[in-house]
């Protein structure tokens, strides 16, 4: 049962990956472009600013959104104990899809790639909550 709890954990791990490079890739870039925090209060003039760490930024907020089903299906499976190797397989599915789409839209950003490692990761989500469906109902 508590296996199913892995998944969820890497998810978050990845979250702080992100959020680590994203902050590292910013500090370098107000460095490097001189930049007083002060000067960029509103997120409008963040983006007008700030571009190099935008790739990061954006994907840290990527992680805040489809993942939410994600944590609330594996959550929902883990207080019902409800346990099923195919939740746990589609969960690591998921998992691995985020992976790649924040690698790719981290480092070289092909928006089709992304889109690609995004619908698959999307449909695993989907397949995840079906399964959890049918065996809460069951």
């Amino acid at each position: 049962m508590k296996v199913l709890l892995y998944p969820l954990l890497a998810q978050v791990a990845l979250t702080f990956v992100v959020m680590f490079r994203m902050y590292s890739a910013r500090v370098a870039e107000f460095k490097e472009k001189r930049i007083h925090p002060q000067s960029v209060p509103t997120r409008a003039a963040f983006r007008e600013k700030i571009t190099d760490s935008a790739n990061s930024a954006d994907n840290f907020s990527n992680l805040f959104e489809t993942p939410v089903l994600f944590f609330v299906a594996i959550m929902l499976a883990y207080t019902m104990l409800i346990y099923d190797p195919l939740l746990l397989v589609f969960a690591w599915m998921y998992v691995g899809c985020r992976v790649v789409h924040s690698f790719i839209h981290c480092t070289y950003n092909t928006v089709m790639h992304r889109f690609y490692a995004f619908a698959a990761s999307a449909i695993v989500l989907l397949a995840l909550w079906v399964r959890l469906g049918w065996l809460i109902i069951q």
